[in-house]
């Protein structure tokens, strides 16, 4: 600190905590946007992974009468980065669902509200549905 003219020049403490305060603030909003937006980017694996189970079930029903398993449709029961794990059940000659779920720290992504650790594509009689609808692309 240095005088000048009998003043003190300088911060006080509660002058740097106030700051302190404020960097803190900004980097627990920027931490939870991030955290938000990397949720958000590993569903894409999932969906992709749903996508991929899809095309191959399609791939194998035109040369079978039912649609496949997933071991018939896929290699592994996890999508490729690993944040979802994969399952077809209801497979007959006309309808097929494949659900992707989260696993880790991807159970808690959200879309408005709405949960997103389970992500599921139920094909019947050619009509397509996905659920949650929020958590898949428009």
């Amino acid at each position: 600190m240095q005088k000048k003219m009998g003043v003190v020049c300088g911060f006080s403490l509660i002058e740097l905590l106030i700051v302190v305060l404020i960097f803190a603030i900004i980097a627990k909003i920027a931490i939870s946007s991030f955290v938000t937006y990397e949720l958000k980017g590993r569903r894409s694996d999932g969906i992709n992974a749903v996508l991929a189970v899809s095309l191959g079930e399609e791939r194998y029903r035109s040369t079978n009468a039912t649609y496949g398993t997933l071991a018939n449709v896929y290699s592994g029961s996890t999508s490729p980065q690993g944040y979802y794990n994969l399952a077809v059940t209801v497979n007959t000659a006309t309808n097929y669902t494949i659900t992707a779920t989260a696993t880790g720290n991807q159970t808690s992504d959200a879309e408005s509200g709405t949960s997103c650790s389970t992500l599921t594509l139920t094909v019947v009689s050619g009509t397509i549905t996905k659920t949650p609808a929020a958590c898949w692309p428009s």
